[in-house]
């Protein structure tokens, strides 16, 4: 189910965070969305993927009612949900909230999920970065929100997203990601213009001052992970991530 998760309770006056991505494994869905397809609009069994997100909402300690999705469509637009708002066909890319009974939900299968933290403002969120995300500012646009709510001291982890040696592009699409980061410019496996749109986000939270983990993988080259570019009909796995309350509010 989780291809990587940490728990880390909160300690003082600090919340704690539990934090994941998930992998393809330990699902219900069947033939090209097998098994732990989390994307209720790529023409999966509507049953099958809610029953695997009850799955992940259990593993998390909460109601698969307090998962909260936004309507993905590369942008750079923002919504704040608690236990109270909750509008999955609101069109955005980056979710923030500061409740603890929620976890956020970023879907990709070869884009990058990128979550955001501040343990001491009590703060996450959740970002969607494709190639035309990341390069109209998707990366600045979340780490302002956070900021202008209070963040100082954010922390980042950007999970596994298509490499750039299977990520081929035209030219003119690859320059425009070289302007957005020089980091994003790269060559495919064959020598042919490609993207690396996780080096170029990696690159703007640095940039931001937000610390980093940065995890490995590539979605087209592992099974184990979704790959829109690789299977064309196919699901999605997630980044998740769920604020935990500082010790002293027990």
């Amino acid at each position: 189910m989780f291809r990587w998760r940490e728990r880390e309770p909160g300690v003082g006056t600090s919340y704690g965070v539990d934090w994941a991505i998930t992998d393809r494994m330990g699902g219900l869905s069947v033939g090209s969305y097998a098994s732990l397809n989390l994307g209720a609009h790529v023409g999966d069994d509507p049953d099958a993927v809610s029953r695997n997100r009850s799955r992940v909402a259990r593993a998390l300690d909460l109601e698969a009612g307090d998962l909260r999705f936004m309507r993905q469509v590369h942008g750079c637009d923002i919504a704040v949900v608690d236990r109270d708002q909750d509008d999955p066909s609101h069109e955005a890319d980056i979710m923030i909230t500061d409740d603890p009974d929620v976890a956020l939900v970023v879907l990709v299968a070869d884009c990058t999920p990128i979550l955001l933290l501040d343990r001491t403002e009590g703060l996450a969120a959740a970002v969607h970065a494709g190639r035309v995300g990341f390069t109209n500012g998707a990366v600045g646009a979340a780490v302002t929100a956070l900021q202008e709510r209070g963040a100082s001291d954010l922390e980042a982890v950007v999970g596994p997203a298509i490499c750039p040696r299977c990520y081929e592009v035209p030219a003119d699409l690859r320059e425009a990601a070289a302007a957005a980061s020089p980091a994003a410019y790269s060559v495919s496996r064959t020598g042919t213009p490609a993207i690396d749109v996780a080096a170029g986000v990696v690159d703007h939270l640095q940039v931001a001052g937000v610390a980093v983990t940065w995890l490995p993988g590539c979605t087209r080259e592992e099974e184990s992970l979704f790959s829109h570019r690789r299977d064309g009909v196919s699901g999605r796995f997630a980044g998740v991530i769920r604020l935990l309350p500082p010790e002293d509010a027990a």
